[in-house]
């Protein structure tokens, strides 16, 4: 089983963990050319690609400026660490013991429209670059169509004998070729009651993409069967609203 995750808009750079054994990105050679390409735009060209502020378009254009290829260095934090969203804060690697690292660091992996596909402690330079961007050059349409070969034979080198659990957005799910999957995929859907209706509610759902992830390296799930025991946050499985492709997880106000 192997498990995918999006990456964060925001980055923790106050780390309160210290951990040094990081690994390299793998696809550093395709996010260099990235990063060159950004480094070329100016701090309104950015604001503008990427709708954001003033302050933050400065941000990571200073950021971009100063980008290097070299990540085995000090003072690099594992993406696990330093993605510091909502999906993040659900998964709270900072509070899994050894043992469920370690599962971590094998059956989870982070899109990054950045560096395409990022293990959990691979460093990481800080970056925003989300693969919605509409980023094109001369080699590159879109960032998706940039990623999807080396993503897709990436994941299919790690899936053997289990399924891929998606718990990736829409938008960075678009790196991987669903075709060429050579595994089932699995994409579970989290629902809170509101209104008398369950519905997906994007801050909730974030987060339980993150306490699923938690899940499955705490609990050692191997087999779709396994996730549903999905109980952390109060959630629980939910037949009536479940295909086996999408298992659906429901959870009522009081259990929050």
């Amino acid at each position: 089983m192997l498990a995918i995750l999006s990456p964060a808009k925001s980055l923790n750079t106050n780390l309160s963990v210290s951990y040094s054994n990081t690994t390299t990105p793998q696809f550093l050679e395709q996010a260099t050319k990235l990063a060159e390409m950004m480094r070329r735009l100016s701090p309104s060209e950015l604001a503008s690609l990427m709708k954001l502020s003033d302050k933050l378009s400065a941000l990571n254009a200073a950021r971009f400026e100063e980008w290097k290829p070299n990540h085995d260095v000090d003072g690099l934090s594992p993406a696990i660490f330093a993605f510091d969203g909502d999906v993040y804060r659900g998964l709270d690697a900072q509070t899994l013991d050894a043992r469920a690292l370690a599962r971590l660091a094998d059956r989870v992996r982070i899109l990054s429209g950045l560096y395409g596909l990022l293990r959990p402690f691979d460093a990481l330079r800080p970056y925003r670059l989300e693969m919605g961007t509409k980023l094109k050059g001369e080699t590159i349409q879109s960032l998706p169509d940039f990623w999807k070969a080396n993503v897709t034979n990436a994941l299919n080198d790690l899936l053997i004998g289990g399924p891929l659990i998606n718990l990736a957005s829409n938008e960075y799910f678009a790196a991987v070729d669903l075709k060429s999957i050579e595994a089932p995929v699995i994409s579970p859907v989290f629902k809170d009651l509101k209104n008398g209706d369950y519905k997906v509610i994007s801050f909730y759902a974030k987060r339980a993409r993150g306490l699923m992830a938690r899940f499955i390296v705490e609990t050692d799930a191997r087999s779709a069967d396994d996730l549903y025991g999905f109980d952390y946050g109060g959630y629980k499985f939910a037949p009536a609203f479940s295909r086996p492709d999408a298992p659906c997880f429901v959870r009522d106000p009081e259990a929050r």
